[in-house]
């Protein structure tokens, strides 16, 4: 079993919004929803190794009423704290706030957790 994507859910309007954090913030791209599903609203992200394969999948969908995921949240794995770091640069550079407070307390791991402009909380991590 593998896991192919993970949903987040953006109020009514806020496509731009999340295309502002998960594309330009994060570094995903964009993908075109399938025609049977675009009338629903919401963007679709995927990233992508260096060989071209998906290796991360988000959908971010219309939900109303709407309520942000404060505790639960996607974790995307870069691959180095050097990728961290660039990461929540760029995130910063792009308005959003990066908490690095528990950045040491997962064993194994570099981390920091941020929210998307919907109030949806994600994780990004890096082996240590």
């Amino acid at each position: 079993m593998r896991l192919h994507h993970v949903q987040v859910a953006c109020p009514p309007g806020g496509e731009d919004a999340a295309r502002a954090f998960y594309g330009a913030g994060l570094g995903l791209t964009e993908v075109a929803k399938p025609p049977e599903l675009a009338g629903r609203g919401g963007c679709w992200f995927r990233g992508f190794d260096d060989d071209g394969a998906v290796v991360a999948e988000i959908h971010v969908g219309v939900e109303e009423p709407f309520v942000p995921a404060r505790k639960a949240h996607p974790a995307l794995v870069v691959d180095d704290a050097a990728g961290l770091d660039t990461t929540a640069d760029r995130l910063e550079a792009a308005g959003f706030g990066v908490d690095h407070s528990e950045r040491e307390t997962f064993s194994g791991y570099l981390r920091f957790h941020t929210r998307d402009r919907a109030g949806n909380r994600v994780e990004v991590l890096a082996p240590a």
